[in-house]
């Protein structure tokens, strides 16, 4: 069974990884095609709902990702810049929703027809990462258990 690994790597950055068992160019069209990543990023535990999935996957595309939280009267919005795209290699884009946003990068590495997924977020600020790690820590895992399933299903 592959295992999701989130580790804090300094005072403002974390990284998680994973390990697929498919093909880069598989795992790598699951983060860039709407239609499949709405069925695995939001954590299936999270009391949330995926309103809108909008993602122009292209180095200088754009993305906005709307939710509704139960706790919340107003939709929160999700939304950012792709300042780099590789295709099956590697994606990176910003956070831009708040000035306490930070940047991910994505990488996917081919070996023997598995992918590990490694996933990168440098904050701002320290503080900024301590309120991430607070929800990532959980969410992660069970995002990247989701993308397992989608994978292992052959979509």
């Amino acid at each position: 069974m592959n295992r999701t690994v989130v580790e804090r790597k300094s005072d403002r950055e974390f990284v998680a990884t994973r390990t697929f068992d498919a093909p880069a160019r598989i795992v790598f069209e699951a983060w860039r095609r709407p239609e499949l990543f709405k069925q695995w990023w939001v954590p299936a535990s999270a009391d949330l709902s995926l309103l809108s999935c909008e993602m122009d996957v292209r180095t200088g595309g754009k993305y906005r990702l709307v939710f509704r939280h139960p706790a919340f009267d107003e939709p929160m919005a999700f939304f950012g810049t792709y300042t780099e795209v590789t295709p099956h290699e590697r994606i990176v884009w910003t956070n831009e929703e708040s000035d306490q946003g930070a940047v991910t990068t994505v990488t996917f590495e081919e070996n023997a027809g598995r992918t590990q997924v490694t996933l990168r977020e440098l904050y701002p600020t320290a503080a900024a990462l301590d309120e991430a790690l607070a929800g990532s820590a959980e969410a992660l895992p069970q995002q990247f258990a989701q993308l397992d399933e989608l994978l292992a299903g052959g979509s």
